[in-house]
């Protein structure tokens, strides 16, 4: 038995939205990484003005927002990308499913 038969006069969608959103992913998650990080080195070369204790406590908070905003970036980026391949793989091609003889289909027993 051949595997994944394909149903006859079954053809692939149009590409829509899906290959835009995907081709452009990469540059998102670059990008969503990037920034946050060089704003918080930034953060670090040039820091505010004040009394130790509070320069630290600003550091610490803005490296805590950049990590979350990349884990955010992240998760979202990959969330997406799940979304659009499963709308790719749902616009493919159809295949034959397994056969499920029904002995009393014409009409019910009772």
């Amino acid at each position: 038995m051949k595997l994944l038969r394909k149903l006859p006069n079954s053809v692939r969608e149009v590409p829509g939205l899906e290959w835009a959103i995907l081709k452009k992913l990469p540059l998102t998650l670059l990008l969503g990484t990037i920034f946050p990080l060089v704003i918080s080195l930034v953060n670090r070369w040039i820091p505010p003005e004040g009394t130790a204790v509070q320069i630290a406590k600003h550091i610490n908070f803005v490296d805590i927002i950049s990590i979350a905003t990349v884990i955010t970036v992240w998760t979202a980026v990959f969330t997406v990308a799940i979304g659009c391949f499963v709308v790719v793989v749902m616009k493919g091609p159809g295949y034959v499913a397994d056969a499920y003889e029904l002995v009393d289909a014409e009409r019910p027993k009772l």
